[in-house]
Formats: structure tokens, C-alpha cells, sequence
């Protein structure tokens, strides 16, 4: 199975009735690793989930994990994938440690391993000292970690998360995009997380999937959407007008917002150039610092992508 796409799907498309096209004839070719899946609500990618959990069948076309067909050996992939779901649906007079538990032994783990693995899973996602309470007094993060948890417990080697941060604070949503980024990393498993949040994906993934309206708009490492444009951010006491001009007149693509003066980089950054004009001018620097593009501003930009891609 190694050096083996993680996942194919071949004109993947699913229609409710006549009038409900959810997938459009989705061809996707996707390598191991932390793979983003973003779009509007309702753009397919819980139908692509849940069609590539066996879930629901497809309409038409075909999907394969680790070279495997998802409907002809979908039994056999289960011990191989785990599912977080988006809504809340954990039972509530159990403890996180029965539940996970449970769920260990539903993918295929023995009982005294299940236990085993169950300890450590709560463990990672922060859930130790909880693990023997009623789900009934956990708080929306502590659930999520639940849900986290029991698609991690048996060890898979993808794992399916459909908006985890889903109900979650600011406090909360930081938590969970970093146990994603931790599970992915500390223990190689790939992820598909979908998101309606560029600035999720952003954060966590390595890999770009834009679906809108159930097709294919973009599929891309997120280093190529980030890494085309730098600017370099310079703020000014007490405005940024006249370095703009000057900088503008020494032939550097910029841009006036307020005091903060933003300089398009191709190529070595003109620091130089900017602090002798900063100095010969008699402005006070505050900062100075080189930032990427956001995947935000690049989607803002009609040209990136056809059709708004955010939720």
C-alpha cells in the first residue's frame, strides 16, 4: 500500500431527485497527508465524506482509498479510517472512556487493547482527568475532543474530520485546529478536515481541495497559494503618505493603508532602500516585518478562484 495515492475519486457525483446535484463529477487525485477540504456550507464536502465513508452510495463514478474501491472493499477499509462527525451525536449517560472504548472494539481492537489505546487517546486529546464522567456535564470542547478521540483510538491511517471546530469559541477553536495539527504530525496519519473557514485550513493543512457547488475548483499544496505574493508591512510614525510616494518614485510596487506602508517583494526584500528613506524622511519606524499571503486575501481576489469559496 505504500507510495500509493491515499485517495481517487474518478466523475464522483451525487444527485438528490432531479433537482439536487451535492457532487458534479468530482475527479480528485490526493497524496498522504493533512489535506484541507474547503467551501461554502452546502458546496458537497459532507457528501464526499460520508460517500467515501460508505455512508451514502454515489450516484455515479468511483472512489478509491489506499487503492481500494470504496464500495467493494468498504468492510475491509473500515479498520483503516476514522470519521468525526459535524453534529453532536455522543450519548450522554455514558463516560468518554466507555464510549471510546466501544468504539475501539467497533473497529476491530480487542477489548484489553481497547482499553489500552483508549487511555492513551484521551489522554492526548486532553481528556485524562475527565475520562470516567458522565459526557451528560462536558462542555462543547470536551465533546468535540470526545468525538476527536474515538476517530483516533484505533489507530487509522486517515482520518476524516468534518468541521471540528464546529460550535466552538475562539479559545476552543485554537485548541482543536492544534490537536488536529499534533495528531497529523506526531502520529503520520493523513487528514481530510473540512472547513467553511479558509483561515482553518490555512493553519493546519498542507493541501488545498476547493469544491464549490459539488465541483472541483482548486486542489493545490497550500504553500503554492500562500507562498505567491510577499509583502513586507511597514508602519510609520506619524503617517505612511510620504514613504508610499518615496518608495513609489525608487520603483516598489506599494500600497497606503494608514500609517502602515505595504511593499509587494519580488525577489530580496529592499530593506535597505526603505530605512534610508524612513531615516531621510524623519519618520519614526514601528515595525517592519514580512508577512505571506493569506489564503483570505487570495480568495478575495476574483481572479483566484470563480466563485466565492468562503462560508
Amino acid at each position: 500500500m505504500e507510495g500509493m495515492a491515499l485517495l481517487t475519486t474518478d466523475l464522483l457525483t451525487k444527485r438528490y431527485g432531479s433537482s439536487v446535484t451535492a457532487l458534479d463529477s468530482l475527479s480528485l487525485e490526493l497524496e498522504p497527508g493533512v489535506i484541507g477540504l474547503v467551501g461554502a456550507n452546502g458546496a458537497g464536502k459532507s457528501t464526499l465524506i460520508k460517500i467515501l465513508l460508505g455512508l451514502i452510495p454515489a450516484t455515479s463514478g468511483s472512489a478509491n482509498l489506499f487503492g481500494m474501491d470504496i464500495v467493494e472493499q468498504g468492510p475491509g477499509l473500515r479498520q483503516f479510517v476514522g470519521y468525526m462527525p459535524e453534529h453532536d451525536c455522543l450519548p450522554t449517560d455514558i463516560s468518554a472512556t466507555e464510549f471510546v472504548a466501544h468504539m475501539a472494539q467497533v473497529s476491530g481492537l480487542p477489548r484489553a487493547a481497547a482499553r489500552e489505546r483508549t487511555a492513551e487517546t484521551l489522554r492526548h486529546v486532553g481528556l485524562f482527568e475527565e475520562r470516567y464522567r458522565e459526557m451528560r456535564g462536558y462542555s462543547t470542547g470536551m465533546k468535540q475532543r470526545v468525538k476527536l478521540a474515538q476517530a483516533l483510538v484505533h489507530d487509522p491511517r486517515l482520518m476524516l474530520l468534518d468541521e471540528p471546530t464546529n460550535g466552538l469559541d475562539p479559545a476552543g477553536r485554537d485548541e482543536m485546529l492544534d490537536l488536529v495539527r499534533r495528531t497529523g504530525r506526531e502520529f503520520g496519519i493523513s487528514i481530510v478536515m473540512s472547513s467553511h473557514l479558509l483561515g482553518e485550513i490555512q493553519r493546519v493543512c498542507d493541501h488545498l481541495v476547493v469544491i464549490e457547488g459539488g465541483r472541483l475548483v482548486q486542489s493545490a499544496p497550500v504553500a503554492d497559494f500562500t507562498g505567491q505574493t510577499s509583502v513586507l508591512a511597514v508602519e510609520v510614525e506619524p503617517a505612511g503618505a510620504a514613504l508610499a510616494g518615496r518608495l513609489a518614485a525608487l520603483g516598489l510596487q506599494v500600497q497606503e493603508e494608514g500609517r502602515t506602508v505595504l511593499v509587494t517583494l519580488d525577489g530580496a526584500p529592499p530593506y535597505d532602500l526603505i530605512r534610508d528613506a524612513v531615516v531621510d524622511l524623519g519618520l519614526g519606524l514601528v515595525r517592519l516585518e514580512q508577512r505571506r499571503q493569506s489564503l483570505e486575501d487570495l480568495f478575495r481576489e476574483p481572479a483566484a478562484v470563480p466563485g466565492e469559496a468562503r462560508g
